[in-house]
């Protein structure tokens, strides 16, 4: 089943193009990165699927129309921007009982189950806690609603590398059922890697990169080429060069990893490496032009 469906979405701030005819589908079952550099569209694309802002273009999300039909859509999907929107003066209590009083799908229990796994008290104000027990919380809170898509928007920013990973183990463990949808924008693109089933590149509000992660890891090579090989691996056409310890690493995009075994040590390079890689490959080129 289609998750979400955009063609041609667009989205413009006065004369500047958030998104600019954007095209997008998230099956069923999947976990979607979203990356891009600041500014690139990501939670504008983000906001039109939550019917927060009006769009052109065609839009979708669990067959209804996200600006029309919002209030049924937010039955079934759930958000986790920025943990400062949880007010500083409420207490975990309240917020436990404010979430089961307007959303019919919420599990309290279940909620009650993931905080008794974290050192937070029902009787804190979210004020006393540190921000990694509020990203628990908020966690907490929409794991336990019944929804068919979650959608994040920088979950970890500010967090330490213990928050992020633990975040991310629950995300899986206790979210994450192979049939609910799970949309996410990150900085922090190396913690995701292992998470992520699709992967979505995005700039000045167009796709750039839309691959599953099998075709990430089949398509992409990079090696660390041995100085008597640079220039056969040159001829390659590698999209991208970086320098390692006075070495060159060149990634490459669609060579068969044959011809490369002879030239170094071939492997699948990082989401970071090959972001780099297709922001420097498209940067000099019109938007959108190496979809």
């Amino acid at each position: 089943m289609t998750v979400i469906q955009a063609r041609g979405l667009r989205k413009a701030y006065g004369a500047t193009i958030a998104l600019d005819g954007v095209d997008l589908r998230v099956e069923e079952g999947r976990i979607l990165g979203l990356i891009g550099p600041n500014g690139a569209g990501k939670s504008t694309a983000l906001h039109a699927i939550l019917g927060l802002t009006p769009y052109q273009g065609d839009l979708e999300v669990l067959g209804r129309d996200p600006w029309s039909a919002r209030d049924r859509l937010m039955r079934d999907v759930c958000f986790i921007a920025d943990v400062a929107l949880l007010p500083r003066w409420l207490r975990v209590w309240q917020a436990l009982d404010y979430v089961a009083g307007v959303h019919p799908r919420f599990d309290r229990a279940k909620a009650e189950g993931f905080l008794a796994r974290t050192a937070i008290k029902r009787t804190s104000k979210v004020r006393e806690l540190s921000k990694g027990m509020v990203t628990q919380l908020h966690l907490a809170l929409v794991m336990a609603i019944d929804a068919r898509l979650l959608l994040l928007d920088e979950p970890t920013l500010g967090l330490d590398i213990l928050y992020r990973k633990q975040f991310y183990d629950s995300l899986l463990n206790d979210y994450f059922d192979g049939t609910r949808s799970i949309v996410l924008t990150t900085h922090q693109v190396e913690e995701v890697q292992h998470v992520l089933t699709d992967l979505v590149f995005i700039n000045r509000g167009r796709i750039v990169l839309d691959c599953s992660m099998e075709e990430f890891e089949s398509r992409y090579l990079e090696v660390m080429a041995h100085p008597e090989h640079l220039a056969a691996a040159r001829a390659l056409r590698p999209i991208h060069e970086r320098q390692l310890f006075g070495r060159s690493i060149l990634l490459f995009d669609g060579v068969d990893r044959r011809q490369l075994e002879g030239l170094g040590d071939p492997r699948t390079p990082s989401i970071a490496d090959l972001f780099v890689a297709v922001m420097g490959h498209t940067a000099g080129q019109p938007q959108g032009a190496d979809r």
